[in-house]
Order: C-alpha cells, then structure tokens, then sequence
C-alpha cells in the first residue's frame, strides 16, 4: 500500500479526499505549498533518515513494548529515591475514576461538554485548600519548579518590588526554572533572586542570614516545608514574621501529603504557598505525573486578580435554587489577554487533579493522618538502621518527615559507586548530591514512603553494610 494512499489511524483528515478538499478551500495544490513563507534556505533537503511508518496497532504496540522493556523500574525494584518525584501508594478507585473515558480522551471542552471536568475541578480546588488552610486554589500547572517562579512573580506584581529570597537548600531543578522565570538579572523587568544561608545543624534557615538580607525592597521570602533535603522547618512562624515586618509577601512551597502530621502553610502565616500534586494519587511516570499548584489567602481581591492560573469556582445561575461550576475571572489570564498575560498559562494537569480529587475523598483527614504518621515512622526506622552502618551518619538530626540526607562520607566509598552496587542488588539508592550541594561531600538524599515495608528497610541497610564494608 502506498503511504500516499495510506489512511492514518492516529492522524485525522488523513483521507486523501478530505486532504483534497482542505487544499481546496485555502487555495493551495500541495501541503507544501503552505510552508512557502520559509526561506529556502532554511528548508531541509534530501530525506531524513527515521525509520518507516508502523501501519499495524498491534506492531506499534510490540514496537512500543520492546523500548519500555529496556526499563528498570520501580514495579521490580526497591527504590528510595525521592527528590520531587515520590513512590506512594494509589488506591484501585483512583486509577478506576481517572481512566474513565471523559476524563482521560477529551483534551478539553467548554461548559456544555464538560461538566463533569468543571466539578472535578473544583472539588478538587475545594479539598486542596482546605488542607492548605488557604482560601483561593489555582488549577495544577506543570511542576513545583515552574509553580515556584510563577508563585515570586506573583508576589513580586502585588509588592511592586523585584527581591526575593530562597533557601540555599532548595532544589536544584526547582532553583533553576525559578531563575528562569523571574528572568535574568540585567534586564530592567527582572526579578533578582537570593539564597539564604542554612543551619549546618538542622538544615533549618539561618534565621539572622535571613535578617541581614531581607529588606524593604524584598517581594517575598519563600521557604519549602518540608525543605528539599528532608529538614522541616520549625521556624515557619517566625520567618513569616520577619517578611511580613519588611512588607513582603510569605510564600511556602510544601509537600501536600505532609499536611496529615504537619502544619498547614496557612496556620503558619502564608500568603502564597505552592507546591506539586504528584504525591496525591498519581503514580510515578518515568519522573512525570507533577502538577504545580498555587494557593492564597483571599482576604484581599489582589490575590485573585494577580494569580495566574484558572480558577474555578461555583455560582447561582439565572434559575433560582441552581448552581453551577464555572471559571472564574478567566480575562485576567493568558487566554483572556493573550500575549499581555501577566504570566503563560496553558495545558495543565487536567488528569492529575481528577485523580488528586479522589484520593483526598477517599483519605479524609484521619487517612492524611495516619499515612503521615506510617511515613514518619518507617523513614526514621530507615535512618537509625543506617546510622548503625560504620561510617555512615545522618545529617541536620532527625527533624524530617520521609526523606533524608545520609552522609557516607565515613566509609571512603562514593555515593556513585554505592549506588552502582544497589543497583546490582535490584535497589535504586538515594539522590547523589555530592554535584549540587559539595559542602555535604559524599551525602544522598534517601526516600522512604507508606509503601516500604520493615523488610524493604532492613534489605537496603543489609546491602548498604555489605557495599561498605
């Protein structure tokens, strides 16, 4: 069969008849003939050297198996790594409701296609902010990192002022794209960006680092609690305090599945807390499955008005005694203004929140309690049969809620090699942060959930004693 006659399956309009007519009605003889704004110059000549067409969805299926094969996942394999990107436990009714048809095959729809969507949305908004303790929930968008930048940018249009400070701490992905997003410093528009030294103690911040640099041409104090290398921070409170007093705004980027056993972001005196979804119902996905949020206290409409994300909320209709789920303020985003949006918004983690909406229906406050609860307890177990290692200890204490930074500076091996030994015992290691964070030498931040059982715990010690010794 000749592919000038093939009929795609994946690919609409493929039928050479409807190709024809399309042609047709914009005036062109050739598909080509659409690129002719392209200077020749630019165009590619000759044919490029990528396999053929597979025609067969059972052949694209083998083809597609054959690749994942060449994996090692975390199905066969103890894994402790953590690091934005978490193994947690996903109920059956999760992936039984977000697979359904609606949710998954639509892209999506407006008002009368997509009811079901709107509700979701907001349920899921509704349940978000409540264990936030925070009024107003943007819709998931992308990851922490970019969340992180569009949460300062945010702060920074409130305050008028274009200073912010992070912890030195913090994630070196999510440092990067906040960076990125708040723009490079010698331009006139940017936003400039300064790291907070830590306790070496605690991994805490250093509260009087923080004094000496926060001003009152600071936008906002950002701090993550739990913080990038496990610590969590028992200073929140204060550093509010100390932001507030400068006039910035206090922004807490957390870990929603930690709200169970710790404070909300909200009790701790937040205006602005982000953070990712991906730890409520949503497996883990060759490092996908994030969904940024933001959320903010709605005391004050400027919050609503400068958050960029879509917001859902739900109002009375023209019939008395009905409701119905609706975007909220939609002009003020990029699809109402278009390229004068105060920030990009686009395709988002429509998929995540359906399953993030189920997850914390089905766990309730007593379920966030116990799995935070069953986390902290099996991570300190982890931590202890580690320290018992000769050479190995565990940094900043063990003030943590699920990961932590072990130290194996002591055994003269390298965090590569312990880990190139784990994997052939079928065990991922921890995060080597030797390359982001040398202060720490041969450190790796390790990750234990409700899914590791005692025996997983005792078998990575086994292994890490055996490596060692």
């Amino acid at each position: 069969m000749s592919d000038e006659f093939f009929v795609h399956p994946y690919i609409p309009n493929s039928v050479p008849e409807t190709k024809r007519r399309m042609l047709e009605e914009i005036g062109k003889e050739s598909a080509l003939d659409i690129y002719e704004p392209i200077p020749e110059r630019l165009r590619f000549k000759g044919a490029l050297d990528v396999p053929g067409p597979i025609h067969s969805e059972a052949e694209l299926r083998r083809h597609m198996q054959g690749i994942l094969a060449k994996n090692a996942s975390c199905a066969e394999n103890l894994s402790f790594l953590g690091g934005g990107t978490w193994q947690h436990s996903v109920p059956a009714a999760v992936d039984e409701v977000a697979n359904r048809a609606e949710f998954v095959s639509a892209y999506d729809g407006l008002y009368y296609t997509d009811m079901g969507k709107q509700q979701v949305k907001f349920e899921w908004a509704s349940q978000l902010g409540e264990l936030l303790d925070l009024e107003g929930v943007g819709l998931a968008f992308y990851d922490w990192g970019t969340v992180t930048g569009l949460s300062l940018r945010m702060a920074s249009r409130i305050t008028g002022r274009n200073h912010v400070l992070l912890p030195d701490t913090l994630s070196p992905e999510r440092l990067a794209i906040t960076r990125t997003l708040c723009g490079p410093e010698e331009m006139p528009a940017s936003i400039r960006v300064e790291l907070v030294g830590h306790d070496p103690a605690t991994g805490q911040i250093d509260l009087d680092d923080l004094r000496a640099k926060v001003s009152d041409e600071t936008a906002a104090v950002y701090i993550e609690n739990p913080g990038f290398l496990g610590s969590i921070e028992g200073q929140a409170e204060e550093i509010g305090r100390i932001a507030h007093e400068h006039g910035a705004q206090f922004v807490v980027g957390v870990d929603p599945i930690s709200l169970g056993v710790l404070r909300s972001p909200g009790s701790c005196g937040a205006d602005i807390a982000c953070g990712d979804v991906q730890s409520l119902g949503v497996h883990m996905s060759c490092g996908g499955g994030l969904g940024g949020f933001i959320a903010f206290r709605d005391d004050d409409p400027v919050y609503a008005s400068e958050c960029p994300l879509i917001l859902f909320t739900i109002l009375p209709t023209e019939k008395e005694g009905e409701f119905a789920f609706a975007e909220m303020m939609e002009e003020r985003t990029s699809y109402g203004l278009r390229d004068k949006g105060k920030d990009w918004v686009g395709t988002g983690a429509g998929l995540w929140m359906v399953a993030g909406a189920v997850y914390m229906s089905l766990m309730g406050p007593q379920g966030f309690r116990e799995v935070g609860e069953t986390i902290v307890k099996r991570a300190h177990y982890a931590a202890r049969r580690l320290a018992d290692i000769p050479g190995v200890s565990i940094r900043f204490g063990d003030g943590f809620f699920k990961e932590f930074v072990v130290d194996f500076g002591g055994t003269g091996t390298t965090v590569a090699d312990i880990n190139a030994a784990l994997r052939e015992r079928g065990i991922f290691g921890g995060y080597d942060l030797s390359r982001h964070f040398p202060d720490l030498g041969q450190s790796a931040l390790y990750c234990v959930t409700e899914l590791h059982t005692k025996n997983d715990l005792d078998a990575l010690a086994a292994a890490v004693r055996e490596i060692v010794a």
